[in-house]
């Protein structure tokens, strides 16, 4: 039987539709939004290059996207760790705004839920550096499976597909990911805990007592800078109160105009930081017991694409 032509742009609104959540999961499996945009066009043209037939024989478009998302983005995740041995310093995923795929994560993409719900990690929708730099000491396939089913929830009989192993390696993949997971991770601290944390440190750097600042530092605290080769950074990560605050104090003596203008990041409370009328770069936090357990501070300006309106 023929379809009409309402089905077909019913179906086709439906897969434009389908957009944001690619976007979002491809995003959490690059950790840059210029890359989360390319799988997604990639997938875009592969679904667009099927025969109208293949189309219609595809029971669920959703999940179809998906996995030819995820396939991308493994490939380009093979790819990236090279290009990675030739970034010049740190690389860090890139920060976004707070609620930017807001909703993107909230069920299942295919037609059915995973077959032990059991085996899936509650997770909030945060796409913030605390997650993403953990993702990023993953391999490329715990990666996509992790993104893939405690994320969005997709069966491992699906992602196994994807990644190319069985279902019972698939879940060994997600054994795997979890516990970089769990090592990664610090305890989570209310939200207005961690941004009352961050506007102590925002005053202490702003004053430019040295004193002040290490009283809101922890003990473990780390630095870290993503300037890509465009602004001068930090090599390595600085790590300890008095490195971190000499650091930061240092930069503050060389912009004395540096200004922190408030902005609602993907991890709470962060700041871009202006130098005259310039951007300067982007700071967020990661907090603990009262105290800031990480500083990333993103130079890089192609990392900075979602704040680009400003």
């Amino acid at each position: 039987m023929e379809r009409s032509e309402h089905e077909d742009s019913r179906d086709l609104d439906a897969v434009v539709a389908g957009r944001p959540r690619l976007l979002s999961l491809a995003f959490r499996m690059t950790g840059t939004l210029a890359d989360a945009e390319d799988v997604v066009q990639e997938t875009y043209i592969r679904w667009y290059r099927l025969e109208a037939g293949e189309r219609e024989a595809i029971a669920v478009p959703a999940a179809w996207l998906t996995r030819v998302a995820s396939r991308i983005s493994l490939d380009l995740l093979g790819s990236a760790r090279a290009r990675r041995e030739t970034y010049v310093g740190q690389w860090l995923p890139e920060p976004v705004p707070a609620g930017l795929f807001a909703g993107a994560a909230t069920a299942p993409v295919s037609g059915r839920s995973a077959a032990d719900p059991l085996d899936r990690v509650t997770l909030d929708d945060a796409v913030g550096m605390a997650l993403l730099t953990v993702l990023e000491a993953m391999t490329p396939a715990e990666r996509v499976t992790f993104v893939l089913h405690d994320v969005f929830g997709v069966p491992f009989g699906e992602i196994a597909g994807v990644v190319g192993r069985s279902a019972a390696a698939t879940r060994q993949l997600a054994t795997s990911a979890r516990r970089h997971v769990r090592q990664g991770r610090r305890t989570r601290v209310p939200a207005r805990r961690h941004d009352e944390v961050v506007r102590a440190f925002r005053e202490a750097a702003v004053g430019g007592r040295m004193e002040d600042l290490l009283r809101v530092l922890a003990p473990d605290v780390e630095l870290r800078v993503d300037g890509g080769g465009f602004v001068n950074a930090a090599p390595r990560v600085v790590r300890g109160p008095d490195h971190v605050a000499r650091w930061l104090m240092g930069v503050r003596r060389k912009e004395p105009s540096l200004r922190f203008e408030r902005r609602d990041t993907a991890d709470g409370l962060g700041y871009m930081l202006r130098a005259d009328r310039h951007r300067y770069g982007m700071l967020t936090f990661g907090v603990e017991e009262g105290r800031v357990t990480r500083v990333w501070l993103m130079l890089n300006p192609e990392k900075l694409s979602a704040w680009s309106h400003e």
